[in-house]
């Protein structure tokens, strides 16, 4: 069984310890920052799907609200995203293309937003415009109906910088440092099965002490 308190009492004995690794997690995370870290962009387009007649009725809107979910997968179809690729020449296929754009509405309302990361800020701004455009092309030939609304297009002005900041990754090693610390000194403090004082003997082994023969270290004259 394990003693809690004991093993709390043992992770405040090697404090020292913790707080060392603690220091290191958070200087290999810093080194990782600077050398390792590439800045990332985000860029987005929306669009508004819906009856573009003058009279929208419950009807119109309950239709856009089904069809929503498949217009967002005809825009990230394999078509539209290698039509993506040829039009902009870009160096990727389809499935590294797919993991740069997620196509979501939010709140369930009638926008899709069309979002691009990547780490070039033109390029997430013209693959979002790209993608808009041909989805719609493609939303037409699929479905047949009016084009949705365009919201939106994607500006230079508007593409965020979404690197995690170099604060995250220091308290991400912070973190790292102490659970490694703490994890290795509750395996040494479970695993280690020797004697080392009387009341080892009696939690252990369970057997009365008679006697106790002290340490002694002679003095130096």
């Amino acid at each position: 069984m394990i003693d809690l308190l004991e093993l709390f009492w043992e992770l405040v004995k090697h404090w020292k310890h913790i707080l060392l690794a603690m220091l290191i997690g958070a200087v290999l995370a810093g080194v990782y920052y600077l050398v390792g870290v590439k800045p990332s962009y985000q860029a987005d387009a929306s669009i508004f799907i819906t009856n573009n007649d003058s009279v929208i009725t419950v009807s119109d809107l309950q239709l856009s609200s089904e069809l929503t979910e498949d217009y967002a997968k005809i825009i990230k179809s394999r078509n539209v995203l290698k039509q993506v690729i040829k039009d902009l020449d870009l160096n990727l296929d389809y499935r590294a293309l797919n993991r740069l754009v997620s196509v979501t509405n939010p709140d369930n309302s009638h926008i899709i937003t069309i979002t691009v990361s990547c780490g070039d800020m033109e390029l997430c701004r013209d693959i979002a415009n790209s993608l808009m455009n041909i989805g719609l092309e493609r939303i037409y030939q699929v479905i047949g109906s009016s084009e949705p609304t365009i919201i939106d297009f994607s500006e230079a002005e508007s593409v965020e910088e979404i690197t995690p900041s170099l604060t995250k990754y220091l308290a991400m090693g912070l973190i790292l440092g102490m659970v490694l610390a703490c994890g290795l000194v509750c395996m040494i403090y479970l695993t280690d099965t020797t004697i080392k004082t009387e009341d080892d003997l009696k939690k252990y082994l369970g057997i009365p002490i008679l006697s106790i023969v002290p340490y002694y270290e002679e003095k130096e004259e």
